[in-house]
């Protein structure tokens, strides 16, 4: 791919996120906004992620936090992904191209709000199992690709831009039409219940930890401890995204959109300082 395809790519995710926050805000109308806006019934499923388990002993969950969460999650896509097209609009570097898809793979999170549209107004449940199965095709096409960033970081041959994207796209239907998904059952971030949840959760795990190794055996190759800061930003990332995405009250909301805010800009100020002198 050309620095120019790659600058074309930047500016369409620009608007697709731009995109995204103009619909959140107007679906707020019709959801946050309305009176008959769900709130959590009593043994309503929590979020088993290691933070939500935690803070929820302490805080109640909050649909008004779970809807600022996934725009929040809009908002860092849209803010990402310019922030990537200002550093590397003439720098080439092969990482970047990937990590925007993870940055942009965010947006997605605005699809959680099918389900109090379907709570409200009562459409049929076909479109919930669409969302679902889209949402979590971006969830995982999204840390796919930031793996790819750290392979690419550690040598892998930049001419097989194309091969690379369509594997992890394969990959990813592959998981994303294997996993039973069921829409009739969710938690208190708008969460879904799918099955085989602790091996896709170890599948998150185990691919971030990648990435993250990837960036320190490029520290290695290529003798730049620019790369062991990168690796510091994929940790950051990392528990920012689990944090943000497995939420259902304010603090988590907050923390999460922050952490992942920071790493995600010393990942790529560091990226960028290593191929501005190359």
């Amino acid at each position: 791919m050309t620095l120019s395809e790659r600058n074309i790519f930047f500016k369409t995710g620009i608007f697709f996120c731009a995109a995204i926050i103009l619909l959140i805000l107007a679906a707020s109308f019709f959801t946050v906004l309305s009176p008959a806006y769900p709130q959590p019934e009593e043994g309503t499923l929590r979020p088993a992620y290691i933070f939500n388990v935690i803070t929820g002993k302490f805080l109640k969950s909050s649909y008004y936090a779970v809807y600022a969460g996934l725009a929040l999650a809009a908002l860092f896509s849209f803010a990402g992904i310019l922030l990537i097209h200002s550093f590397f609009e003439r720098t080439p570097a092969p990482e970047i191209l990937y990590i925007a898809f993870f940055t942009i793979s965010f947006s997605f999170e605005a699809l959680r709000l099918f389900l109090p549209l379907h709570l409200i107004y009562h459409f049929p449940s076909f479109y919930l199992r669409i969302a679902a199965r889209v949402l979590f095709f971006a969830r995982f096409f999204g840390i796919f690709a930031l793996f790819t960033a750290g392979l690419y970081a550690a040598g892998l041959d930049v001419q097989k831009t194309r091969n690379a994207i369509f594997t992890i796209t394969i990959a990813t239907l592959a998981i994303t039409l294997s996993v039973p998904i069921d829409v009739h059952s969710w938690d208190t971030s708008f969460n879904y219940t799918s099955g085989y949840k602790t091996m896709f959760k170890m599948i998150e795990i185990l691919v971030f930890l990648t990435a993250m190794i990837s960036f320190f055996i490029a520290a290695k190759v290529r003798d730049s401890r620019e790369y062991v800061n990168a690796a510091v930003g994929v940790i950051f990332i990392m528990v920012g995204r689990n944090i943000l995405l497995g939420t259902d009250n304010w603090i988590g909301a907050v923390q999460g959109v922050i952490l992942l805010s920071l790493g995600t800009w010393y990942l790529c100020s560091k990226i960028h300082k290593i191929h501005l002198w190359l």
